[in-house]
């Protein structure tokens, strides 16, 4: 190379040298953009207002660094994540038109406090709890009769001097003990409160209490577990064998639903939800040892009877002893613990049953997707996602992990 030539191609490179700090500032600039929207994003999701400048920083710096999952949990400190975002996410599950627009009441509050606490999230369909607002609010007591106390706590929410974020707010409480009908073996979750006891107990055959516990908490209806190749032993007498005078309905539809459903619905049978005249002022009931219905002349509910001349050979339900006929057929697919024996007495062990499955876990990071990434899971890097959401839940069944997961991996580009 002469002499020319290299001074020629020193100055070459020594003119590139500030357009190539240019495009790597640009470069940065851009990446550090990008980190600052998904944040703002992560935290719209999860929250629902606005992050102070210095939690936003943070979690900018924490994106930039690939550490998504932990800029997500400190959206997680916001109070607005439980008083709003929680609230509104829960709700639905509380009552049949399946709305948000429903007081504050003890079954929202205690999925609030189960999420807030990191407590094991299958709790909620059968630990002894309830989580009420503390005795220092000076708020009215906990009643089985009205919804006064969760009433007057939204108020103070609103007043924004409380906040279900705050223990000193919002504490646990064991439901047997604030509700005198229950024993500790009826308790189970948020199936015992008294909002889903007036939700899904009331009237009927109990049987609502079955269905949107399925619906809400195992994200399937009726109608994706139909299996009619199950034995209809246990379908009770108010069932029409021949619906419109035609055996083919009940055997090729109503068969579907019942064989495995009313075997399973028969652990609510000890319990009711009594009221005269005004629902709101209705109360739960459960027929403890030594009480009797006095239309059955067992702890049986009258419910459980209704109808029975319908088809008088029907099952008769002698008590709230259940099995799981969908541990064969085609709903061995929502995965039941194999562990449990799949069978037991009342509303806590069909709770443990249920919240043990494959599909309360796959629910419940659903669900989560839907409310932070504003859509279903769609395609296979969703469903790739979804499955490994789901892992990591069941490793310790803290929801907590699936927000923050979940929010992460819907950022935004």
């Amino acid at each position: 190379m002469t002499a020319l030539h290299a001074t020629r191609q020193l100055v070459l490179r020594t003119l590139a040298i500030p357009a190539l700090i240019a495009t790597i500032g640009l470069q940065a600039n851009d990446v550090s953009a990008g980190a600052r929207e998904q944040a703002k994003q992560i935290y719209d999701r999860i929250a629902g207002v606005p992050p102070s400048d210095q939690v936003l920083q943070e979690m900018q710096d924490l994106i930039a660094d690939n550490r998504d999952v932990e800029a997500a949990r400190l959206a997680l400190n916001d109070p607005a994540f439980y008083d709003v975002t929680l609230k509104n996410f829960v709700a639905p599950w509380t009552n049949e038109a399946m709305t948000p627009f429903v007081p504050l009441n003890d079954y929202t509050a205690t999925v609030i406090g189960i999420v807030r606490d990191n407590r094991d999230f299958r709790d909620i369909l059968q630990a002894d709890l309830v989580y009420v607002g503390a005795s220092s609010l000076g708020l009215a007591g906990y009643s089985n009769s009205n919804n006064d106390h969760y009433e007057q706590l939204e108020a103070r929410i609103n007043g924004t001097d409380v906040s279900l974020s705050d223990p000193n707010d919002l504490e646990p409480a064991s439901q047997s003990v604030l509700n005198p009908e229950l024993p500790v073996g009826a308790t189970a979750g948020v199936m015992t409160t008294r909002a889903a006891a007036k939700a899904f107990f009331s009237a009927g055959t109990n049987r609502a209490m079955f269905r949107f516990t399925l619906l809400n908490h195992m994200c399937n209806d009726l109608e994706q577990v139909a299996d009619v190749s199950l034995p209809p032993d246990r379908i009770r007498q108010d069932v029409s064998r021949s619906p419109g005078g035609d055996s083919r309905v009940f055997l090729n539809n109503c068969v579907g639903c019942h064989t495995g459903m009313d075997p399973m619905a028969q652990a609510f049978a000890y319990y009711d939800y009594e009221y005269d005249g005004d629902i709101e002022t209705g109360r739960l009931i459960y027929n403890a040892t030594g009480e009797t219905d006095p239309a059955t002349g067992t702890r049986v509910e009258a419910k459980y009877h209704i109808n029975s001349t319908t088809f008088e050979q029907g099952y008769v339900t002698p008590d709230d002893s259940w099995d799981n006929y969908w541990r064969s057929g085609a709903n061995r697919r929502l995965g039941w613990d194999g562990t449990l024996p799949g069978s037991g007495s009342g509303a806590k062990s069909l709770g443990e049953e249920f919240a043990n499955s494959d599909a309360f876990a796959q629910c419940q990071v659903k669900k989560v997707f839907r409310n932070v990434c504003l859509r279903e899971p769609g395609d296979s890097d969703d469903r790739t996602a979804v499955s490994n959401i789901v892992t990591t839940f069941k490793q310790g069944y803290d929801l907590k992990d699936v927000f923050a997961e979940t929010a992460a991996y819907c950022k935004g580009a």
